[in-house]
Parts: C-alpha cells; sequence; structure tokens
C-alpha cells in the first residue's frame, strides 16, 4: 500500500513544474481532499464544478470594500483552488480523465479570473483614481480589458505551453499535454462527421488555443520539427542494426535543452495561478485592486516578455546544433 508521500509524488506532473507553495501546501490539502472525495465515490468533474462555484462566489465577495467579505473572498478562492488541485490529482491517481474533464479543468480558472476582474470594476468604478479627483468609471474598465485579454489570456497559455514542453522532454508525450494544432483540428473535423457538438465545441477551440501557441512560437517550431526528423532517423538506424557508441544526438540535445529549459519553469510558475492569487488576496483586503491589473500589465508582462525570448534562443541554438549537425 503507498504511504501518502509516495501518492503526494506520484499526483505531481513533475518536480520541475510544480511551484515550491504547490508542493509545500496546496497539493498535500489537495491529496487529502482527493482521498476523501475518492472514498466517496465523487467524480473530479464534480469537483471541478464546485470549483467554479466556489470561484464565483469568491468574486461576488470581491464586490465589496468592507473587510470581512473579502477575507471570505479570499478563503473561497482558496477553496476553489484546493478544489482544482483535488480534481487533477484525482484523474492522474485514478485514470478518471474525461473530454469534459478537460472542457471544465481549462473553463474553470477562465471563469473565476473572468468574474474577478468584472467585480473589481463593479467596485473600483465609484472611487478615485488616486492622486485625482477624477472617478475611475469607464476608465476601470478599459484597464482590466488590457490587464484580463491582452495580458493575462496570453501569459497562461505560452507558460502552460512551455511547461508541458517541458514534461514532454522530461518524460515523453504520455506525461505530457503537449498537443499540436493539426491533430486537434482532425480531431475536429472526426467529431464533426461523428456528429458529436459537444467534441466539436472542445476541439475547435482548443485547436485554436493550440495554433495561437504555435503562432507565437516560431523558433520553438523548427527546433521541434528538425528534432523530431533527427529521432526518426535514429529510430530507423536503430531497427537497422545501426547501434550508436554512447549517448545519441538526439539524447544529448533533449539533455541540453532540459537544462536550458528549467530555469524558465519558476517563470511559467509565476505567470500561472498563485502569484496572481497572492497579488489579488493583498490588493483585495488592502482596497488597491487597481494595483493587482497594473501588476498583470507591466511586471507580469516584462516576465512574460523575457521567459519567451528565452526559450525562443534556446531553441533557435539547439536547432542549429542540430541542422548543422553532419549526418
Amino acid at each position: 500500500m503507498s504511504t501518502f508521500k509516495e501518492m503526494l509524488q506520484a499526483s505531481f506532473k513533475s518536480n520541475d513544474t510544480e511551484e515550491w507553495l504547490d508542493v509545500h501546501f496546496t497539493r498535500p490539502i489537495g491529496l487529502v481532499f482527493a482521498l476523501f472525495w475518492n472514498k466517496l465515490g465523487v467524480h473530479p468533474n464534480a469537483i471541478t464544478i464546485l470549483s467554479i462555484f466556489l470561484g464565483v462566489a469568491a468574486a461576488v465577495m470581491f464586490v465589496s470594500t468592507d473587510l470581512w467579505p473579502n477575507v471570505l473572498g479570499v478563503v473561497l478562492l482558496m477553496l476553489a483552488n484546493f478544489c482544482d488541485s483535488t480534481d487533477g490529482q484525482m484523474a492522474r491517481l485514478t485514470g478518471k480523465k474525461t473530454l469534459i474533464g478537460r472542457m471544465l479543468d481549462g473553463f474553470s480558472g477562465d471563469v473565476w479570473f473572468f468574474c474577478i476582474y468584472f467585480a473589481f470594476c463593479l467596485r473600483l468604478m465609484p472611487q478615485l483614481i488616486p492622486g485625482t479627483d477624477m472617478r475611475w468609471g469607464f476608465w476601470i474598465w478599459l484597464l482590466a480589458i488590457i490587464a484580463g485579454v491582452l495580458c493575462h489570456s496570453p501569459q497562461s497559455s505560452l507558460s502552460d505551453y512551455y511547461r508541458n514542453i517541458h514534461l514532454f522532454f522530461l518524460k515523453g508525450k504520455e506525461g505530457s499535454e503537449l498537443d499540436n494544432y493539426a491533430q486537434q483540428r482532425q480531431t475536429y473535423e472526426e467529431m464533426k462527421q461523428k456528429g458529436d457538438l459537444m467534441g466539436q465545441l472542445f476541439f475547435y477551440n482548443y485547436a485554436n488555443y493550440c495554433k495561437s501557441q504555435e503562432r507565437r512560437t516560431p523558433e520553438f517550431q523548427k527546433f521541434f520539427a528538425a528534432w523530431q526528423q533527427m529521432d526518426a532517423q535514429e529510430t530507423n538506424a536503430a531497427l537497422d542494426g545501426q547501434q550508436p557508441d554512447g549517448m545519441t544526438q538526439k539524447e544529448s540535445v533533449r539533455q541540453e535543452f532540459l537544462e536550458g529549459s528549467r530555469p524558465l519553469m519558476k517563470y511559467t510558475n509565476i505567470l500561472t495561478f498563485n502569484v496572481r492569487a497572492i497579488c489579488i488576496y493583498i490588493t483585495a483586503l488592502l482596497n488597491c485592486p487597481w494595483v493587482y491589473l497594473l501588476f498583470e500589465i507591466i511586471l507580469l508582462t516584462v516576465l512574460y516578455v523575457y521567459m519567451h525570448n528565452a526559450h525562443e534562443k534556446l531553441s533557435k541554438r539547439l536547432c542549429l546544433k542540430i541542422t548543422q549537425q553532419p549526418s
């Protein structure tokens, strides 16, 4: 029988891609919840739906400028995050993975943040812009759109992409969710032929999500294509009985990529949930949620640009190493 520590480790995607706060706080609590819900026979999808209601309820609390509703909002959002962690851990431990589960998992976080941005706007509209005698009014909605649509959305999607890329090179296809537009579009067409409306909805949107990730990472796309070609060549050579002496070029490049990618994982983690949530907690409790929006637009955008440029430079360097290697 597995110990709690062994089950906790098995519920991680990888040590490289887990945040310190998740490893030592969110995941252990999430695992306790997962074991409890699993004992009661509750499906992970039901927990995800519960997390959506908790996240929306947290946003409702954040509309108020009073302290205690905001304290309750913090608690509710933390519970929503525990539930979100729980459903993923349960799915990995029990194998209860479904298409609806994938849809709900991506949908839940989007609903939380949309409602929180909306709540912050309602809260700030009648307040004065600091240092002026003018109220936020319409301008806070513009600031929220910039923060949410132009900053938060691309930051989260690209950090998710980089984590799945890292997991692919670390654990292989089975250990990651690294998908591409062409495959997802093909699956969408298959769903269309079957008349599966839910499948069509998911894979149409997911294919476009993958396409946006690929469009922003041209150097990685070149590197990955070169790496896959090299992988195929080495596999064919092995089938022909040509065994290399020592480490293959593919393995050498894989390890070099992981060495370059690993330091960037801390930036992908910053651009996901925990840092954003902590900033939301602090600014809501201090009654200055506009600071969170500026944090999103300025500081997180700087991290996003740095992470993106560093990853593209790494990909370009390794692509040149592959293509310039004598065949």
